[in-house]
């Protein structure tokens, strides 16, 4: 990706397509990198203003570290930039704080996309302190993430290599994951009213299909999506059918708003 990283106001961000576009506003997971949106940010570009922050999760003072500071994190960030609605995406943890955002401040969003999204259930090796130090459990668990290990790339297993080996990181990977996990938000997703697109990999082992189909249930303008020898991170094994699904997904939310 030859996006240059902007850095204003203390956010960091990556920022394509024309400014008086609709918004596409992505957000990352636990130990997700700006490269896991590269399909979608050349793909969305053109049509719309496709903007991925980074959100702090390496960054926050230990105390504030929890889905809820990722959230008002998010809200800051919304703010500053003078977003009216957003067309919000997120992957894993990403998913999950889209949702508090989406519940927090629904005037905001105008449709939410979810992909191996947190927020119910999910299976991870954040909630328990990593083995550090051995490169080799780390590009194993890395890959396990993907239906093809071969998408764990070893640029993107020497980034979580380089997190798990950090003491600081390490610690707030544990943290934000075990709030993930205290925020459940089964009780919470039938307030969300907004057009809701999920996309899944049947072969997610991190939030498995039974998650998806859970989400679809509880939200009740959502449309649900397998693909086929897929895991966690659909938009990364499966580009092309999952950008598909979700260029007529946007397509759909905007007329209607029209």
């Amino acid at each position: 990706m030859n996006l240059s990283i902007k850095e204003e106001q203390g956010f960091r961000y990556i920022e394509s397509g024309p400014e008086d576009a609709e918004t596409l506003l992505l957000l990352h997971g636990l130990f997700g990198a700006l490269s896991n949106f590269e399909s979608i940010v050349n793909r969305f570009s053109k049509e719309y203003r496709v903007v991925v922050p980074i959100l702090p999760i390496y960054e926050m003072p230990i105390f504030e570290v929890s889905v809820m500071g990722l959230v008002d994190f998010v809200v800051k960030f919304v703010k500053y930039k003078g977003f009216d609605k957003v067309h919000l995406l997120g992957n894993s943890l990403g998913g999950h704080v889209a949702l508090l955002f989406t519940l927090n401040h629904p005037d905001h969003v105008a449709s939410i996309t979810l992909t191996g999204s947190s927020g119910l259930f999910e299976s991870a090796f954040g909630t328990a302190f990593p083995k550090r130090g051995d490169y080799e459990y780390i590009k194993n668990k890395t890959a396990e993430t993907f239906y093809n290990p071969e998408v764990a790339s070893k640029e993107l297993v020497d980034e979580v290599f380089g997190i798990v080996n950090d003491r600081g990181k390490a610690i707030r990977v544990i943290a934000t994951a075990k709030s993930a996990v205290r925020h459940n938000l089964g009780d919470k997703l039938h307030k969300i009213k907004v057009p809701a697109l999920l996309i899944w990999g049947k072969q997610d082992g991190v939030t498995p299909p039974f998650v998806g189909e859970k989400f679809h249930e509880l939200i009740s303008d959502s449309r649900l999506y397998f693909l086929d020898e897929c895991g966690h991170a659909p938009m990364m094994e499966k580009p092309q059918e999952f950008n598909d699904l979700l260029d007529a997904f946007l397509k759909e939310v905007v007329i209607k708003s029209v």
